[in-house]
């Protein structure tokens, strides 16, 4: 007896998106924790998950592939455009310090905060807002990188006036050589950035789910409003907005290069993204999971290992 056997007839009977196939995404966490390596068909040839052993090691680990990242494309005088996560968080003191350690600077770098807390008419939160995400990006990462830091020009923020512009900015940066990076975790409900998974009920094919670049406004599964209650207010789920301006699978599947990071565990075992995991590594493309598709491109997903499982009932 489990969710899927007792579904009909209860609260959940049409909570989940419609498109979800729960079979498939149960068979997804079935396996094995070192399993969650196995190359699967749909994978690209250079896209890698990395364990790390816990949230220090993955702030770190994560910190050094970006940081890393930026010092390449500066050796190798190219400029760098980023799209850039508020969560996960630890790993950007990692990327100041580093940088520091190196001496590298960012002017080559242009960010681009892929989501922004907003009402339904895409008006967001202002940037002196504790709970923004232009406010923790600041505080977290531009701020402290000091002389180092990219410049006020060069950073882009999903507000209603800026974020219909990344695709023709990102796409002019393209044109002069510039790689495009997506930095992204991973949500409870398998959604990039705020691209929700049944936001794919609107499209008639595959194809044009994949062209919008951004959404104004987007409507928030309560799911996505329940996880950043618990990651981002202290469990305060008032406090979260029920809609964000997002950038769409029209610019992180342009990516050259992806870094994911998925670091939802706690401890004695608690957890709430083994399942986001496992899925977004097995389900195989489907434009129901947004997050099914990020190993279809080349670079790492770094994950603390917890997170692997086995996915099985803990009574301690």
């Amino acid at each position: 007896m489990n969710l899927i056997s007792t579904l009909k007839g209860s609260n959940l009977e049409h909570f989940f998106p419609r498109g979800w196939d729960l079979e498939k995404l149960d068979q997804c966490c079935s396996h094995k924790s070192g399993e969650v390596f196995d190359p699967q068909s749909h994978w690209h040839k250079g896209f890698a998950p990395v364990a790390c052993d816990d949230d220090t090691v993955f702030a770190f680990m994560m910190g050094h592939e970006i940081a890393l990242t930026i010092k390449q494309a500066r050796d190798a005088g190219k400029k760098l455009a980023v799209i850039w996560p508020v969560g996960p968080m630890g790993m950007y003191r990692w990327v100041v310090y580093l940088l520091k350690e190196w001496n590298v600077g960012c002017d080559h770098v242009y960010g681009f905060n892929m989501d922004e807390w907003s009402d339904s008419t895409g008006k967001t939160l202002p940037p002196t807002d504790k709970g923004s995400f232009q406010y923790s990006m600041e505080n977290a990462f531009y701020g402290p990188l000091g002389k180092l830091t990219i410049p006020e020009k060069q950073r882009n923020f999903a507000t209603k006036d800026n974020l219909p512009q990344y695709g023709e900015k990102i796409a002019k940066l393209k044109a002069e050589g510039a790689l495009l990076v997506t930095v992204f975790g991973i949500g409870r409900v398998f959604h990039v950035a705020f691209w929700e998974p049944h936001f794919a009920e609107e499209y008639k094919s595959l194809d044009e789910w994949k062209k919008p670049t951004h959404r104004l406004g987007a409507k928030l599964h309560p799911l996505t409003i329940e996880q950043n209650a618990l990651t981002s207010f202290r469990s305060r789920t008032t406090l979260v907005p029920c809609f964000a301006n997002t950038i769409g699978p029209g610019l992180f599947l342009q990516s050259d290069k992806i870094i994911g990071g998925a670091d939802g565990a706690y401890s004695r075992g608690f957890m709430w993204q083994g399942m986001s995991l496992w899925v977004a590594l097995r389900y195989g493309p489907d434009m129901w999971v947004p997050a099914s598709f990020m190993p279809t491109l080349p670079g790492k997903l770094f994950f603390i290992q917890d997170l692997a499982g086995p996915l099985e009932a803990d009574v301690n």
